[in-house]
């Protein structure tokens, strides 16, 4: 599993290795102009940089997408994650564990696992909620989350009493679409396909289309445009069948009453290779 902020670490190391990149940070993108020979973008501050392409890799709520696409804003899904870090000496020893773990219950689902080389133990609580804050770095409110959890498992209880201080999100996605490039531009991870994390499938999808893109832009040479249809021809049944998928796997994890009967009922039923075999086209690789 990829964490957002080990993910970030790395880019932006192999970033600092490579001669031909200039890292700005702090300037955000505000609209684009694709003259077919060059892209100029706009910055906020009123200064503008000139290109051979575009990619466009920011994010949900992406400016470059907003222009490319026009599709408004993304949907809201309904569901809730505050997150939080402990570190691996304050988790309780019965509940410490080399795999990730997850509790499912109805409308909640708490997920625990190691982060840094066993250093750091991650905690993400998910439930459903109809609040709506714009971004992925907002302060949760604990009150709120303890009161979503109550009743569950004793386990559970016992790991969201460590944490005093969540951070929290707002779980959103799109609906799939068949085009994200037009001309020298295109969108890349979240920007041109964002999905909910019930598959932890974000920041893989990305760095598939990074791959895919950077073969796609080697094969065609100067014809970036073509190599940007190429890209999204290659990626976007795939990416699709993910972000549907994730949606299917929230209502999974977070089934009550009959519903919850069925799923227990259906994957209790499953060999272990029944199951692996079941994610195949996932895991197998694109």
């Amino acid at each position: 599993m990829i964490h957002r902020a080990d993910l970030h670490t790395v880019v932006l190391d192999a970033c600092r290795a490579h001669p031909a990149i200039r890292l700005e940070t702090g300037r955000a993108v505000e609209d684009y102009v694709d003259d077919g020979a060059r892209v100029t973008v706009r910055c906020a501050d009123g200064e503008t940089v000139t290109g051979r392409a575009l990619i466009g890799a920011d994010g949900l709520w992406s400016k470059i997408r907003g222009q490319l696409v026009g599709d408004g804003p993304p949907r809201v899904s309904g569901h809730i994650a505050y997150r939080a870090v402990l570190p691996i000496d304050q988790v309780p020893p019965d509940l410490l564990s080399d795999s990730v773990v997850l509790w499912a219950g109805p409308k909640t689902h708490l997920v625990h696992y190691k982060l840094r080389s066993g250093a750091l133990y991650n905690l993400v609580a998910v439930f459903h909620s109809d609040r709506y804050v714009e971004g992925w770095d907002s302060a949760g409110d604990r009150g709120e989350l303890m009161a979503r959890f109550a009743g569950t498992r004793p386990q559970v209880q016992r790991l969201l009493d460590k944490i005093e201080t969540w951070r929290m999100w707002v779980l959103c996605d799109r609906e799939p679409i068949r085009h994200w490039s037009r001309g020298r531009v295109t969108l890349l991870g979240d920007a041109a396909h964002p999905m909910l994390q019930y598959l932890a499938q974000g920041a893989c999808m990305a760095m598939e289309d990074a791959v895919c893109l950077a073969d796609r832009i080697a094969a065609r040479g100067d014809d970036l445009a073509g190599a940007f249809a190429d890209y999204e021809d290659a990626r976007y049944l795939r990416t699709g069948r993910v972000q549907v998928t994730a949606r299917i796997y929230g209502e999974i994890y977070h089934a009550a009453g009959v519903t919850a009967e069925l799923r227990t009922g259906m994957m209790a039923g499953r060999s272990p290779a029944q199951a692996h075999d079941g994610v195949a086209w996932l895991y197998g690789g694109p």
